[in-house]
């Protein structure tokens, strides 16, 4: 969506991350005023300010004394085709209104023509404000307008927004003061139409005060970023300083730089040339590696300026050694104690995808918004959806093909034909009439529920037509809603969650709520808040999601959580060799699935503990058959509860889900690689080109534990061996197919002693046994951090961006003490990540 911003004086905080400016109305202290076109798309044009006299300049103030005349001398071309296109706008508006008696209303911004044709118009009458609004269903002068709110005689923050469904709604200080519907589309603006402030441009609707800003904007801004312009006040920004430049670039740019370049040879376990990079205390011992503002002192810039480093892999790239460059030169801030390992993993630029919903999520949404269960016919006829970045509902990836087509449309004729049509209108409206007056409110209602967000008045002539045409037909009511309801269910606003740019809106901001702790759309009570814009109440908003957590979907999402987070539909495709392992019953593949998804509900809703003991805690539930697969005495109960504090199990990684993952040879290479991303969130680079990757199988005399060793000597292969391999020792006494044993197939003695190094700390951990492996994760900072990591993924449907870090962490903190799913939930929904 284009944004468009008039702005006078310009006053930006950093506080709130508006648009940037396309047309900019700059008042200076002299008698001259320009706009500027940052696009550079409209020649330079000026004000009219025909009485000097009639106005007063003070520094970040413009007050008219008496009548007079200030307008643009051209029209706002680019901003009026903004708007036609986005159906959207806010005008915004700090004032001093000069006294209570000014009428007609009295213009404060308007782009007119004269007193009966306008676009836009945001006035004063006596004591209230009046917006108008234009469209193609209303008239010319774009009433009846709006009228709402307190004039005071002092500063105030005034705002009005029309969003494209039509809502128009005026703010007062931060706080919503009123609205009304302006039904239709603006692409009736006339383009000829010019910018006045303080008078209509036929000069006869004068307005006296002061302005001290005005900004419009192509958009309906959000309940959230009007009360952030609020809280903002006029407040001149606050120039970075070198300090802040050098911190800002190390968490955007040289940590990354660093992680994806550097620490493959230069971290605590490699540390070649004897320089560890990992650490600010050890990047930092030689002043002449990095000597902070002083770039020809420092090795490290010329290493890389000369593309010497890193050796034998690709050079930087000219943005790179920018970054590097600058960050040096502006005191080379390190602002965390180690480095991330896995920070050139995250997005710098995370962009808004339109999310279509995951198969589940479809099925969900029509339960919840229809009451028809889908679920049977969805999965068989809608195409899987694909893994990517470790989840199958990331947004980019969630695409449509003709197949999603025919599938949505066959489906929309079952879910209707199981439905009773005239039951389901009448929770709508009583009416039964096809006419105009009494269908558009009926259309309006079923759709702001079934779309989540009010109609646009041109969807609305859309489902209208739908209606008209059954009617001319010979088809009854009935009919024609059925068609209306098949035409919704097909409407990329139902198959997708779409959103505008900037802040969510309160509907879209239900949706993100309702998507996140329950993986379907709002509920009645949500949509309420939504509507009386409630949800953007900090004390409101957690209510809701408390309550949200209260109901049974909750319990429902964090299994899908669980499933997508751990690839439980590897069990699936479980197929292992026949000959080495003829017991094998294909049954224990769903066994070993609901043992991780009865486990997880345990321990994260029936006893409310920390995300950490998923790691180690001494129980587990079972069949008998798995019992028996595991060598532990059996239960009569068909799928019970064990506890496990005698056995050496206990937490995920010694649970059949994930030690099948390693394949039939308990690969050590796949166990490692799991618990270093899934876990640890680290990274290791792919092996270089050429190098053969065949697994290797065990043998007399050769465990797996000793071929991983013999690839960690390797020199071509040791360096990420290492880093990852030795997090799989402590599970080598499981097999391929999760069964304990102290000896493989070939006899060859199985261990459960190793160390392990985090990612992020200097120092290995030795352990005796796998049980202390299981707690020395579970207690680690950065296993637990992590899986609020994998969980905002989840929610947010893309990979986590650099811009996403400090609100995480801020996250991280708060739960310190209570890290149940319920609270860190709680503090992930009610964060900027998802009311922002």
């Amino acid at each position: 969506m284009v944004r468009s911003l008039l702005l006078i004086p310009l006053f930006v905080t950093s506080a709130f991350a508006g648009p940037d400016p396309v047309v900019l109305y700059q008042f200076n202290e002299d008698s001259s005023s320009q706009i500027i076109d940052s696009s550079g798309v409209n020649p330079p044009a000026h004000l009219e300010i025909p009485d000097q006299k009639s106005l007063k300049r003070e520094s970040g103030s413009l007050t008219l004394l008496r009548p007079t005349f200030l307008a643009s001398k051209t029209p706002p071309t680019k901003l009026i085709n903004a708007v036609k296109k986005s159906g959207e706008i806010t005008i915004s508006v700090w004032i001093t209104p000069a006294n209570l008696s000014q009428s007609g209303p009295a213009r404060i911004v308007t782009i007119s023509r004269d007193s009966s044709n306008r676009n836009a118009t945001l006035g004063q009458d006596n004591s209230t404000f009046d917006a108008r609004f234009r469209t193609d269903r209303i008239g010319t002068n774009g009433t009846p307008s709006l009228s709402s709110g307190k004039v005071l005689t002092k500063q105030t923050h005034v705002v009005f927004t029309r969003s494209k469904n039509g809502t128009g709604t005026t703010f007062i200080n931060g706080r919503q003061s009123g609205q009304r519907n302006f039904s239709g589309s603006p692409v009736n603006w006339d383009g000829g139409y010019r910018i006045a402030l303080g008078n209509e441009l036929s000069n006869d609707r004068p307005w006296l005060g002061t302005f001290h800003q005005v900004a419009i904007y192509a958009d309906a801004l959000s309940p959230t970023d009007i009360a952030k312009l609020f809280q903002n006040g006029l407040a001149p920004p606050i120039p970075e300083s070198p300090a802040d430049r050098s911190r800002t670039l190390f968490i955007n740019h040289i940590e990354p730089i660093m992680a994806k370049h550097c620490l493959e040879c230069h971290d605590s376990t490699t540390a070649e040339g004897d320089l560890d990079l990992s650490h600010k205390s050890t990047a930092f011992l030689d002043p002449k590696i990095i000597s902070a503002g002083h770039l020809k002192k420092s090795v490290v810039w010329e290493s890389v300026e000369s593309d010497e480093m890193p050796e034998k892999r690709a050079p930087l790239s000219a943005e790179e050694k920018a970054h590097l460059r600058e960050w040096i030169e502006t005191g080379a801030i390190w602002s965390s104690e180690h480095l991330d390992p896995a920070a050139h993993l995250l997005i710098t630029n995370p962009k808004k995808f339109p999310r279509r919903l995951s198969t589940s999520e479809y099925i969900a949404t029509v339960k919840a918004a229809t009451g028809v269960d889908i679920e049977k016919e969805a999965r068989e006829l809608l195409p899987a959806d694909i893994r990517t970045d470790g989840f199958s509902n990331t947004a980019y990836n969630l695409g449509v093909d003709l197949k999603h087509v025919e599938a949505h449309a066959k489906l929309a004729n079952l879910i209707v034909a199981k439905l009773d049509v005239p039951k389901f209108a009448r929770r709508f409206s009583g009416n039964r009439k096809t006419i105009q007056n009494t269908i558009r409110p009926h259309l309006q209602s079923v759709g702001t529920w079934l779309l989540r967000g009010p109609l646009s008045g041109r969807e609305i002539d859309l489902f209208q037509g739908i209606v008209t045409s059954v009617g001319a037909s010979g088809g009854d009511f009935d009919s024609a809603f059925a068609y209306v309801l098949r035409g919704m269910l097909q409407s990329p606003r139902f198959l997708y969650r779409i959103e505008g740019e900037g802040s969510p809106d309160s509907y879209e901001l239900a949706s993100r709520l309702s998507y996140l702790v329950w993986g379907g759309p709002p509920d009645q009570e949500l949509f309420d808040a939504a509507k009386n814009h409630s949800l953007h109440n900090p004390g409101q908003l957690r209510k809701q999601v408390i309550r949200l957590l209260n109901d049974p979907l909750a319990v429902a999402q964090s299994q899908t959580f669980i499933s997508e987070w751990l690839n439980l539909d590897h069990l699936k495709n479980l197929q292992p060799n026949r000959t080495e392992f003829p017991e094998w019953n294909p049954e224990l593949a769903e066994d070993m699935r609901r043992e991780t998804l009865a486990f997880a509900k345990h321990l994260l809703w029936e006893e409310k503990r920390p995300l950490g003991d998923l790691l180690n805690a001494r129980v587990t539930f079972l069949t008998p058959d798995l019992a028996k697969h595991y060598g532990l005495k059996p239960k009569s109960d068909p799928f019970t509860k064990y506890d496990l504090s005698s056995t050496p199990r206990g937490g995920l990684l010694t649970q059949g889900s994930l030690l099948t993952i390693g394949g039939d040879e308990a690969s050590m290479v796949t166990r490692g690689l799991f618990v270093l991303h899934e876990l640890l969130r680290g990274s290791v680079k792919d092996p270089p080109p050429g190098v053969d990757t065949t697994p290797v199988p065990s043998a007399p005399g050769l465990s797996q534990r000793k071929i991983a060793e013999r690839r960690m000597l390797d020199q071509s292969c040791g360096g990420c061996h290492a880093k990852f391999e030795p997090l799989a020792f402590g599970l080598e006494q499981y097999d391929g197919l999760a069964r304990y044993t102290t000896l493989d197939h070939f006899k060859n003695e199985l261990r459960q002693d190793g160390k392990i190094l985090i990612p992020g700390t200097a120092q290995t951990v030795k352990y005796k046994t796998s049980r202390e492996l299981m707690d020395l994760l579970a207690k680690s900072p950065r296993v637990r951090q992590n899986i609020i990591w994998k969980f905002a993924q989840f929610s947010l449907g893309r990979p986590i961006a650099t811009t996403d870090r400090p609100h995480l962490d801020s996250i991280f903190s708060q739960v310190r003490e209570n890290q149940s799913y319920q609270n860190v939930i709680l503090h992930l929904a009610t964060s900027p990540l998802v009311t922002e």
